[in-house]
């Protein structure tokens, strides 16, 4: 109850204020749901690109979040018919961050979420910045922890389904910390 929360709030501070190393305070996070399937319906955080890439002017209730195909989506794609009007799932590796936005904004993507290639990180995000090209990317470029991005992709594999229905962004202030669906497997 009331220990937890001042427990979190202590450990929320002592993130933003003790740990520069993480480069990122509680405000750069940006927050979306799984609707389903409803094995992984949980809120995942997820970090906004440092100097490129758009921001949500829109709120998505319902949207599909599309793994793109090939997953490191540094060329043409497979399934870019499905990433028109929705929000691609990329995983990082093979080009720039900027290099894969741009793919799925050529595609017609509202919005990239791009998971870290390690499977097992859970904890650390990292900085996605501009590469040296000078181009530019006009849509929302997320980064999402490797291990939400595997049980994302993994979950869609064991149901057979070419995508899943998300909420983006969740404004997290609003809801009751006894309704917060964290992962299971992320510590906040």
């Amino acid at each position: 109850g009331a220990a937890m929360l001042l427990w979190l709030w202590l450990w929320l501070w002592l993130c933003v204020c003790c740990c520069p190393a993480r480069g990122l305070r509680i405000h750069e996070y940006l927050y979306f749901q799984v609707l389903s399937p409803g094995d992984i319906r949980y809120i995942f955080t997820a970090t906004p690109a440092k100097d490129f890439g758009g921001v949500f002017n829109t709120r998505y209730d319902q949207i599909h979040l599309v793994p793109a195909d090939p997953p490191e989506a540094c060329g043409e794609l497979n399934n870019g018919v499905f990433i028109q009007d929705q929000i691609a799932l990329v995983e990082r590796g093979g080009c720039s961050f900027l290099s894969k936005t741009r793919v799925i904004q050529e595609h017609g993507g509202r919005a990239v979420i791009i998971a870290d290639n390690a499977y097992d990180n859970d904890s650390f995000y990292i900085e996605m910045i501009q590469d040296s090209s000078r181009r530019t990317a006009d849509i929302p470029a997320l980064f999402l922890l490797g291990r939400d991005g595997y049980m994302i992709r993994r979950s869609l594999e064991q149901h057979g389904l070419p995508w899943a229905v998300i909420s983006i962004p969740v404004n997290v202030t609003s809801i009751p910390t006894y309704e917060m669906m964290q992962p299971p497997w992320t510590f906040w």
